[in-house]
């Protein structure tokens, strides 16, 4: 059976006054429930002016934690995340117009991983990412939605050019900016071992990816890796929010699909 362990830390950094970062999770409280629903975890991170970026995280958060709690019985994890995705938009879009300013900026960047049975769904917008760490290799699981990835795509900019320049802070995707967003979703295989780890720019945009290997290859436990991931991006200046979700395979059970359903393999 799919076993986790997991931690998660946000923080204002040094700069920021507010947190406009946003954490969530719905974990399964029975062997049935890890089963029929698994694990989920997301996090958001806000922008706009006078505390919007505030609300839209945190709104995204609890529309899409909520939206989980709710899932039917054995619902496919890669349909139901970009789902859970437009729905946290939609909310974050309505409070938006509620507000009367819609041209306000107010929305958030977000990312889902939602965990069961021997697979990892990943479905994000904007540029709060997901990486896995296995056997001491981290891999970037999902690609910003931002100016400057969207340059390197096209060839304009080269990859050591598109991480320094100011384009690499610019939004091409966001929750709250339209009534409809495209997420990207992509489905992983996990082994026992495995090191799900989420975070927001403040983290990844500060701390150098050698330096998260190093720390997330560490033998400290979960809370005491999510403790040294939030004070690198403090000692690197603490410009922004930054957030993280740390997520430990355990064990899995490894199943397979037939006409849709899974079933055990031996």
């Amino acid at each position: 059976m799919l076993d986790l362990e997991h931690a998660e830390l946000t923080d204002a950094g040094r700069v920021r006054e507010h947190n406009e970062d946003a954490v969530g999770h719905v974990l399964p409280t029975s062997p049935a429930q890890v089963q029929s629903q698994g694990w989920f975890f997301c996090m958001a991170d806000g922008m706009g002016a006078h505390a919007k970026g505030e609300v839209a995280s945190r709104l995204a958060v609890e529309t899409a934690v909520g939206g989980f709690r709710k899932i039917p019985k054995g619902v496919m994890h890669v349909s139901l995340l970009p789902r859970l995705v437009q729905e946290a938009n939609a909310a974050v879009y309505d409070e938006g117009h509620r507000q009367g300013s819609p041209a306000s900026g107010m929305g958030c960047t977000f990312v889902a991983c939602a965990l069961r049975f021997d697979s990892a769904v990943v479905s994000h917008v904007g540029d709060s990412r997901c990486y896995l760490m296995r056997q001491g290799r981290l891999t970037q699981l999902t690609h910003d939605h931002t100016m400057a990835n969207e340059q390197v795509r096209l060839g304009i900019l080269s990859v050591e050019d598109a991480g320094s320049g100011e384009g690499r802070h610019l939004l091409t995707r966001s929750l709250g900016s339209e009534l409809f967003v495209a997420a990207d979703t992509i489905t992983v295989n996990i082994i026992p071992g495995d090191l799900l780890f989420l975070c927001t720019d403040g983290l990844h945009g500060y701390v150098a990816e050698d330096k998260m290997r190093y720390l997330l290859d560490s033998r400290s436990g979960l809370q005491s890796i999510a403790e040294a991931l939030i004070a690198a991006a403090n000692e690197a200046g603490g410009y922004d929010n930054a957030s993280v979700q740390l997520i430990r395979v355990r064990s899995v059970e490894r199943m397979g699909l037939y006409r849709g359903r899974p079933y055990r393999l031996l």
